[in-house]
């Protein structure tokens, strides 16, 4: 609002004066010059306005009418800012956590800060990884979006898991799953991952195509890197959990279970794996996703994820943790 001062009188304008006023301090303005020319009546300006009366005398214990510009709105910013009350060293190993692991928050960093002697909270932590942001500091990683999309078929023989089969322990009941990772373009790959629902512990692998053949093929690698008796699998109807790799559970003992069609959320613990791997490895990873390389990279990623990552629905324990734990209290079964 630019205001040309006319009138003499009161809260009104001044003469021979061309300046702007904000759009809040113009509202203010009209507040006392309807407060002067209404019998200086605080209650009435106030009904009139839809303020309330300790908004308008806080205002007007702050106007000088010789100063329109005391009618503009103050810095609500502290006089004295809170210094940092942690050390250098603490956000350095902040810093350093979590550009090596980029998708962890505060809570899993703080549990490898206790395990490196810090004493400090996740509030904390999340300051300090907010400040680092700030200042730039944080080097991000380069995001790789990959697509997530996997095909489903029918499969009319498909067996449920009976409701009384219960999971006690680690190995009762693995979920296996697919996921399609395309880093570049006119490249898919088939990301396999087994999720045991007790202990969280994932095995990973990729392959070039999602055939019955390399389905069997990663039962091998199942159970040279489970570290307990893989006892049922639980899978969704796609083709490659038919013929070999059904051939090869009942052959090894295993017991298969496969999900009615249209129902992910019952592998809803792979699922969510899968989202943890594409979130803290695909879009992340250096790999140059050449499969060679590629595998590498994901037998390195499990080991960080079975023995480094804390997991939340572990009370923030690692998978190897809560098997060492399972089996000091004489729970787990080999």
């Amino acid at each position: 609002m630019r205001i040309k001062s006319a009138v003499v009188s009161g809260y009104s304008y001044l003469a021979g004066l061309d300046f702007e006023l904000s759009k809040d301090a113009s509202r203010r303005l009209k507040w006392f010059d309807y407060y002067d020319s209404h019998g200086r009546n605080a209650r009435l300006t106030c009904r009139y306005f839809g303020i309330s009366p300790q908004t308008f005398y806080r205002w007007k214990g702050r106007y000088d009418p010789k100063h329109f510009k005391s009618l503009e709105s103050h810095s609500c910013r502290p006089r004295k800012l809170r210094s940092p009350t942690y050390s250098p060293e603490l956000a350095e190993t902040v810093r350093k956590l979590r550009e090596q692991y980029p998708r962890w928050g505060k809570d899993k960093i703080l549990v490898k800060l206790n395990e490196q002697g810090y004493q400090t909270a996740a509030s904390t932590v999340g300051r300090i990884i907010h400040c680092l942001k700030e200042r730039g500091v944080l080097k991000e990683p380069i995001f790789h979006p990959v697509s997530a999309s996997k095909r489903l078929r029918v499969r009319p023989y498909a067996q449920r898991k009976p409701k009384e089969y219960m999971a006690k322990e680690a190995g009762d009941l693995v979920q296996l799953d697919t996921l399609d990772i395309r880093p570049l373009p006119g490249v898919v790959l088939k990301h396999f991952t087994a999720h045991d629902v007790i202990s969280k512990w994932n095995v990973v692998d990729a392959y070039p195509r999602a055939t019955a053949t390399t389905a069997a093929h990663f039962l091998d690698v199942l159970e040279e890197r489970l570290p307990f008796r893989l006892k049922a699998i639980q899978v969704d109807g796609g083709a490659e959990f038919e013929a070999l790799f059904e051939e090869e559970c009942q052959k090894r003992g295993i017991q298969l279970f496969v999900l009615p069609p249209r129902s992910p959320k019952l592998n809803g613990g792979v699922e969510r794996a899968h989202r943890t791997h594409t979130e803290e490895f695909y879009e992340v990873t250096e790999s140059t996703f050449e499969l060679s390389d590629l595998k590498k990279e994901l037998l390195k990623w499990e080991i960080v994820y079975n023995t480094i990552r804390p997991h939340q629905a572990l009370g923030y324990l690692t998978p190897l943790q809560f098997l060492q734990k399972l089996k000091e209290k004489g729970g787990m079964c080999h």
